[in-house]
């Protein structure tokens, strides 16, 4: 089992390896484009620590086994979609940078559960290389609504779940 808490600064190191371990496995399924450059930076998720909005799940070992940036309220990278649109314009809450140890599995969904307890309209994006990803949200109930981009201009494919329309 895992159990969700929020990240702190001593948490930083483990969220790094986390997401280190995410880069590797989206190497080896085939998408090179995503999570390019250094990111998520160290510095990223100091801030992500200091503005409360990280996440990490801890197993039963103690161990870090998932981490993930949750921010409700409006996200500027999605103020703007194309090819699509949102299913609502309720206040919604945002997952980012989603990653784990790579020893359990189900990450998305113990994520996706944690958060809709939060709040009950759930955004999130993807690169186009990431199948799995895709695959996954849809799987729990995500619909595809269309592509934002990011700060950098590089599209990403936006999924949205909400208990209500």
């Amino acid at each position: 089992m895992i159990h969700i808490r929020k990240g702190t600064t001593a948490d930083i190191d483990s969220i790094m390896a986390c997401y280190e371990t995410a880069i590797k496995f989206m190497r080896a399924s085939g998408n090179h484009s995503q999570w390019i450059n250094g990111y998520p930076s160290r510095e990223l998720v100091a801030q992500d620590v200091a503005n409360g909005n990280s996440y990490v799940g801890v197993d039963n070992d103690g161990e870090i086994a998932m981490a993930f940036a949750f921010i409700i309220g409006d996200d500027p990278t999605y103020s703007v979609i194309d090819d699509g649109q949102w299913l609502n314009d309720h206040p919604y809450g945002t997952i980012h940078r989603l990653g784990s140890n790579g020893k359990h599995h189900g990450i998305l969904k113990i994520c996706v559960d944690f958060c809709s307890s939060k709040i009950d309209n759930i955004r999130l994006d993807t690169h186009a290389d990431n199948q799995i990803m895709q695959h996954t949200a849809q799987k729990l109930g995500f619909k595809r609504c269309g592509k934002i981009y990011c700060i950098d201009e590089s599209p990403r494919i936006a999924f949205q779940k909400c208990q209500k329309s």
